[in-house]
């Protein structure tokens, strides 16, 4: 017997729009974004076929931003693979606590020159 939607049934309710939605790689099959280096071919070149439908995104910075804040440890997400995502967090934590340290010179310097 077919199955007759309640009214409201989440699949009958509209789905906001994502940023998703606009992706280069909409549709493809999502296993070509998580290389694995099956059948003797090196995950790295998974990897950058993969980053060829990145590469046209419009919604590249979206799909990083993603990653990056939800710490998506595999696979290519906005153009760069775990390690390039990786590298990127490690120069933004180095570059925030050479600021933090910065600063703390700063306000030191400040303090013993009121004094």
């Amino acid at each position: 017997m077919p199955r007759v939607p309640r009214p409201l049934d989440h699949t009958t309710l509209p789905r906001p729009h994502h940023w998703s939605d606009d992706a280069a790689c909409a549709g493809i099959e999502t296993a070509v974004f998580f290389p694995v280096g099956k059948g003797g071919v090196p995950a790295s070149v998974d990897a950058a076929y993969a980053k060829t439908f990145c590469n046209r995104c419009p919604v590249r910075a979206e799909c990083l931003a993603h990653a990056l804040t939800r710490r998506e440890d595999y696979g290519v997400w906005g153009g760069l693979d775990e390690d390039e995502r990786a590298d990127l967090l490690r120069q933004a934590r180095r570059a925030a606590e050479k600021e933090r340290r910065q600063q703390r010179a700063k306000e030191k310097a400040n303090a013993s020159t009121a004094a």
